[in-house]
């Protein structure tokens, strides 16, 4: 049975995402978790602050579609021996 995280839950992980990225947002951004796992990491790979990573209670699904809705553009690496999806912020 697969777990699903409540609403408040989501709305925690969603405003800890936020706020991660609102400290650092020209960063690029990458992050990874086991397939279907309901918590991932992401990492910050730091230009003004150094590489820092937090663990949020999200899919990594649901992490990818955050991170497009907050303006990043998501790929996956051109390693296919990597898993991590990598995220870069849009020029406005």
């Amino acid at each position: 049975m697969a777990f699903l995280p409540d609403k408040s839950q989501q709305q925690d992980a969603e405003s800890t995402l936020k706020s991660f990225i609102a400290e650092d947002p020209n960063s690029k951004y990458v992050f990874d978790s086991e397939r279907d796992a309901p918590r991932s990491e992401i990492c910050r790979e730091g230009k003004e602050l150094s590489r820092k990573c937090i663990q949020l209670q999200m899919h990594s699904t649901r992490l990818f579609q955050a991170m497009q809705d907050q303006g990043f553009f998501c790929v996956l690496p051109m390693d296919p021996s990597r898993t991590e999806i990598e995220c870069t912020r849009i020029p406005k």
